[in-house]
């Protein structure tokens, strides 16, 4: 009996120090939560003061008003510009194709139109130089008629006819070069002739064989000249 109560007191005593053990270990847990927990209350503190300091030293509000401006202004400044839409790019591709070919055009305009003017001129020059021996038949004509002949119809129509003549070339710009009297120009005349004159300065045409024309400020024909020396 001795034995059996002395097992019961020991158990009973194992029981009270395990019960005794698991208080004081919830107890530890309790205060161990707590710390904790003030400890995050702490950090996050900390975290928003910090937080709340790089807002204001960028020029932000804690409400963030003026901090969405300034994150847009950043990024408009710094940031990448946005690429062109295909249709954009095809649009500007086209659009300079279409200003080369019309300057492209208007080159070739200006180029033809000179051209055309050129061969023109080239042309009126080949006829009136084919006119002017006929011009010239008229005026061996005219200067062989006595006085006497003068007055009869058949002179007088020929006068008539080489008036109109001469008329019709100036109108279209032939003009007759002057030169008896003139001095000698080697871009209007030709001289074939020299002869010594005390009487006509150096270099002056002393007479005309042949009446040179020009059409448009250009030489169609030369005069042909005698020079005196």
């Amino acid at each position: 009996m001795r034995n059996e109560e002395m097992v019961k007191e020991a158990v009973e005593e194992a029981k009270a120090k395990a019960a005794q053990e698991e208080a004081q270990a919830e107890n530890a847990s309790g205060d161990g939560e707590d710390d904790a927990e003030t400890v995050d209350n702490d950090q996050a503190e900390t975290e928003e003061d910090s937080s709340a300091d790089e807002m204001e030293t960028d020029g932000e509000t804690p409400d963030g008003a003026d901090g969405d401006t300034s994150k847009a202004e950043k990024k408009k400044l710094f940031g990448k510009k946005n690429k062109k839409d295909k249709k954009d790019e095809k649009i500007d591709e086209l659009t300079d194709r279409l200003t080369r070919q019309m300057a492209e055009f208007d080159n070739f305009r200006k180029r033809t139109e000179k051209e055309k003017a050129q061969m023109y001129e080239i042309g009126a020059k080949d006829i009136i130089e084919k006119i002017l021996p006929v011009v010239d038949n008229f005026e061996r004509g005219l200067s062989s008629v006595t006085e006497e002949e003068k007055a009869t119809p058949f002179a007088e129509g020929m006068e008539k006819i080489y008036k109109q003549l001469m008329t019709t070339l100036e109108g279209i710009g032939v003009k007759p070069i002057e030169s008896v009297g003139q001095e000698f120009n080697p871009d209007f005349h030709n001289a074939v002739m020299h002869v010594e004159d005390e009487e006509l300065g150096e270099n002056i045409i002393a007479e005309e064989f042949q009446k040179g024309y020009t059409y448009r400020d250009s030489v169609v024909r030369h005069s042909m000249v005698k020079v005196a020396n």
